[in-house]
């Protein structure tokens, strides 16, 4: 089975894309093949938000908004559906009355997959679930560099005071010594904060910050220049906030702030990332009650799908 070639999506023009089961890019479900180099999977999990929540929607939400995606990337020049066999794994249940044993339960899955050699493109749900995703990725690869797209820093300490929640995966990683804290960088920061010590516990933690207004400043290409600078051929973990985009262009999230993002600058900066050592991606905190026509929703399908673009050149063609 490893030498046939993987299975693509539905065929639009047999199937009308707006028909059938509604996997990411209506891709082969994960029980349809016997290997899978990529998975999309899909964590309904938001107990950890500290605002709006409704971010356990978002997995489903990401998949019909995915429908329209098409096999090759021209961005990238590559078909990633050709080059890899991408699946969607369909949901992880985890407990949502209780944090800490979700937490658990997502870590165990994700290394699963490890041992499988399958790579994972998350989609949550909230912030919380990057934490035991670092763990995983941290214990194949040992730490890992991060690039952490958001409009918030997540390196807080403790809400009410507990440790685990959707502001808090980026210190608690910091602690347990998942990340290389030479190659940590926020990009697309943004809006107030709770006083200036945020910013410096969180430069003691090791993150550099490349704001929005930064993206703004600088440009696209001198953006992906300083990450990836900073990165270098360290192993690298993407992780994916939504809000990180501004709220004209992802109003269906939990916790907007203004002045964020276009769809484009994200996209381009991630394309700008081929070529890095890439060894998992989340894309979370998309909350489709608050979306309309599907905004939000389908600029995460679209970060999804270059993440998985991404994945794929590092399999062997």
């Amino acid at each position: 089975m490893s030498e046939q070639s993987p299975i693509g999506p539905v065929d639009s023009s047999q199937v009308p894309r707006f028909a059938g089961f509604a996997t990411f890019a209506r891709l082969p479900r994960i029980d349809e093949v016997e290997r899978a180099d990529i998975a999309v999977v899909g964590v309904p999990f938001d107990t950890g938000v500290s605002y709006r929540p409704g971010a356990r929607f978002g997995p489903a939400a990401l998949r019909e908004a995915s429908r329209l995606l098409r096999p090759y990337h021209p961005g990238l020049d590559v078909s990633p559906f050709a080059r890899a066999q991408v699946v969607d794994a369909g949901d992880i249940a985890l407990n949502p009355f209780h944090i800490g044993s979700a937490i658990e339960t997502l870590q165990d899955e994700a290394q699963r997959f490890a041992a499988a050699g399958t790579r994972m493109v998350t989609v949550g749900g909230d912030h919380t679930i990057a934490l035991p995703l670092l763990r995983a990725a941290a214990a194949q690869h040992g730490p890992v560099a991060l690039l952490h797209f958001d409009a918030h820093l997540d390196t807080w300490d403790t809400y009410f005071g507990e440790p685990y929640t959707h502001g808090t995966p980026f210190r608690r990683a910091s602690e347990e010594g998942l990340l290389d804290t030479s190659a940590l960088c926020h990009v697309g920061t943004r809006g107030p904060l709770y006083g200036k010590r945020d910013l410096d516990e969180d430069r003691r933690l090791g993150f550099g910050i490349v704001t929005s207004g930064d993206v703004l400043r600088r440009g696209v290409a001198d953006t992906v220049a300083a990450l990836s600078e900073r990165i270098g051929d360290r192993p690298l973990y993407i992780s994916v906030d939504i809000d990180v985009l501004d709220p004209a262009h992802a109003p269906g999230t939990g916790t907007p702030e203004a002045g964020g993002m276009t769809s484009r600058e994200l996209l381009e900066i991630l394309r700008g990332l081929a070529g890095h050592r890439i060894v998992g991606a989340d894309v979370v905190e998309l909350a489709p009650a608050y979306d309309h026509a599907e905004i939000t929703a389908i600029a995460a399908s679209h970060v999804a799908y270059d993440l998985v673009s991404l994945l794929s050149l590092g399999v062997s063609a």
